[in-house]
């Protein structure tokens, strides 16, 4: 089913020297139990596109449409926390929140507290490989790895349809990459997510159920 739709999206903004055209007439879909990547060089344009997607920035032309509702006429605050979670490479964990507080903010935002909450955050640290010795651990005492299956956790746990993954695994090695694109290869395949990933890697690409790739603003299948 589809979820996210772009249609002529363009979007240009004003550096110190120059306008750039980041993205440039893009039309595309996504549908829910799938996984998509977006591949591209350095400056292509492909995370731009992914802030688009989140609601992040809005279109200069062209709309990005959340099951038929342009992010334009939302609120698009209200958009990512109910709908689209986004991951980050840099993780974007709470330093002074331990993994399980982490998990619990995204439930807490919605209005899910108490043992309800706790047991959902329970269960989602656990299903990306969270051990409960680790939940009362804050992110500087995790590894790498074990920082991105918390904010995937985190993503599972507000129980969002779209998950939106910019380089998830830049900053891991070889292992932990595998662990964390399986975790996500199922969250689309078992539990019916759209998961859009931003990657330079081709292998993790290969893995995915369809390609888009980035040239200078313009998006293509590969």
């Amino acid at each position: 089913m589809e979820v996210l739709k772009a249609e002529h999206v363009s979007f240009s903004y004003r550096n110190r020297y120059q306008t750039v055209h980041a993205v440039n007439d893009v039309s595309c879909t996504f549908e829910c139990g799938k996984v998509y990547a977006i591949v591209g060089k350095s400056g292509s344009g492909k995370s731009t596109f992914l802030s688009l997607l989140a609601g992040l920035e809005l279109p200069g032309a062209g709309t990005v449409a959340f099951k038929g509702v342009a992010t334009a006429k939302m609120d698009c605050d209200l958009y990512r926390r109910d709908h689209a979670a986004v991951i980050y490479q840099n993780y974007n964990l709470f330093p002074l929140l331990t993994a399980m507080e982490n998990v619990l903010y995204s439930m807490n935002l919605k209005g899910v507290r108490s043992q309800k909450a706790k047991e959902r955050a329970e269960k989602e640290l656990l299903a990306v490989g969270i051990k409960k010795e680790q939940f009362k651990r804050y992110p500087p005492q995790l590894s790498g790895g074990e920082q991105q299956r918390v904010a995937i956790a985190r993503a599972l746990a507000a129980g969002n349809e779209i998950i939106l993954a910019d380089e998830p695994t830049g900053n891991l090695d070889v292992s932990n990459s595998e662990q964390v694109v399986r975790i996500l290869l199922r969250l689309a395949h078992e539990e019916n997510r759209c998961v859009i990933i931003i990657t330079h890697d081709p292998e993790i690409a290969g893995l995915t159920d369809k390609v888009y790739t980035m040239r200078d603003g313009s998006l293509s299948e590969s």
